[in-house]
């Protein structure tokens, strides 16, 4: 699975979709403006609000998660990234979370 860095999740947020695939209750805790929420288990039902000739970058807490979607979705035809360290290195390096 291709891994990105928050620094470079953060140069392609305006032209990528972000994907947060975490818990609504971790979504609480702060989310980077502009991404799509659809939780990880909610993901097959949902595939349909995803654009498919549009990269994406997947996020999660850590980054566990986020590498998981990313393969499933890469493997279904989308292109697909995770973002290393998750929202915990985003918040930590103060990038915007709303």
């Amino acid at each position: 699975m291709p891994e990105i860095t928050i620094a470079d999740a953060d140069r392609r947020r305006a032209s990528d979709q972000i994907l947060d695939v975490r818990e609504d209750f971790e979504v609480a805790e702060g989310m980077i403006p502009g991404a799509l929420h659809i939780p990880m288990g909610e993901l097959d039902t949902r595939l349909g609000e995803l654009v498919k000739d549009r990269p994406i970058i997947v996020v999660c807490r850590s980054g566990n998660r986020s590498a998981r979607v990313a393969d499933a979705l890469n493997a279904a035809g989308y292109t697909a990234d995770t973002m290393g360290g998750g929202m915990i290195a985003w918040q930590r390096a103060g990038l915007p979370a709303a």
